[in-house]
Order: C-alpha cells, then structure tokens, then sequence
C-alpha cells in the first residue's frame, strides 16, 4: 500500500516537515545533553546537570513521536493502536521525568545545606544561551506545523519544547548568576525551580494528554 495512496492530499508533505523538526529534536538534544553533562560535571552544577539529563529523556519523548509519525506515513497500524502504544511510551517517559525531578530536588537540597560551590562554567553558559534560540525556533515550527496537521500529539510536543525553552532560561538564570555575582546558592536553586516543569512534563505524559485517537 503506498504512502499516497492511504493519506490526503497534501498531508504527506506535513507529515515529511514534522518528520524533519522532531529529528532536528532528537539530535540537538543528544548533543546538548552530551555537552550539559560534561559541562555539570566538571563544575559540579547540580543546575546544569538536571538539564542535560532533561535533554535525554526529551530526546526519547522525540523519538516516540517520531515513530508515531513513521507509523502513520506507513498506515501499518490503526488510529487505535497507535494511541494504545504511544500511550505507554509515553508513560515510562512520565516515569523517567518524575525519577529526574526527585534526583534533581535530592541533589539540589544537598548542595544548599553543604553549601557546595559549583565552579563557572563557559560551556554551560554558550550551550544554555544557544539553547534558548534553538528550542524557540523549535516551538514554533512545531506548533504550525501542528495547525496544519490538525494533530494534538504534535501540538502537545510542541508545548513540551516550549517546557524545554524555560528549562533553558532557569538554568542560564542559575549559572549566569553565579559566574556574575558569585551568587554559588543561585544554581541549586535553580535547579529545585527546574523540578516543578519536570513534574509538569512527567504528569502530562503519564496521563496521555498528549495522546488521542485522532491525532493522524
């Protein structure tokens, strides 16, 4: 059965652009997870750490919607199995979110009381600031994206990339104000502030919201 023969017109050509930006995702957040936990490490910035760790489990969010995506262009599964098998997904996804926003807040409240010091990081600071600009554009190209497809899955990534654009922003807050102040307490703090969206996430994937049977 061809693509074009089981799709509308014009959808393909969607299908193909949503395809593109959630690889550009998952790529961009392998790379800035990578530099993000490098950079935490050799600084010691529970901040900066949380938000590398972030950018794997976004990348495996990504990647559930890429296959989604895939699925569909292929018609190999129905409008219900989909939802069954993105549903679940996206469950050990809230999982993995709610075990990241329970480390973070354990690392972070550590680091206060001992009143850890991380080190300035330049890295954490260029990847953070770059990080803004990248997930912006992302947002909304997803979210035009979703317009047109009519598609609340992608809609509901897009939002999930927007969460990812304030993540950027608390942890450029935290580590910019200790390389500018000396302000060593602001990137713990930072990082307890990360949890809230984290949880956010986690909630919204346990529950599906991203999910529905006509999202194709």
């Amino acid at each position: 059965m061809s693509e074009t023969a089981t799709l509308p017109d014009g959808r393909l050509p969607l299908l193909k652009r949503a395809k593109a930006l959630t690889l550009v995702t998952v790529g961009w957040n392998v790379v800035e997870g990578t530099i993000a936990v490098a950079a935490a490490l050799a600084a010691s910035s529970v901040a900066l750490l949380g938000f590398g760790v972030d950018s794997f489990v976004e990348s495996a969010s990504a990647a559930v919607m890429l296959w989604r995506l895939s699925a569909e262009r292929r018609a190999r599964r129905t409008p219900g199995e989909l939802e069954q098998l993105d549903r679940r997904a996206h469950r050990l996804i809230g999982l993995s979110l709610f075990a990241l926003a329970a480390f973070v807040a354990w690392e972070a409240s550590t680091s206060l009381l001992n009143s850890e010091r991380p080190k300035t990081s330049l890295v954490g600071l260029i990847l953070a600031t770059v990080s803004l600009a990248v997930m912006l554009w992302l947002a909304r190209a997803k979210k035009r994206t979703a317009v047109a497809l009519g598609s609340r899955a992608m809609e509901a990534d897009a939002f999930q990339t927007t969460a990812c654009w304030w993540l950027s922003l608390i942890t450029l807050g935290g580590i910019g104000l200790n390389a500018a102040f000396g302000w060593w307490w602001a990137d713990p703090v930072a990082a307890l502030g990360m949890t809230f969206f984290l949880v956010k996430e986690g909630r919204e994937a346990w529950r599906g919201e991203d999910t529905c049977a006509s999202c194709h």
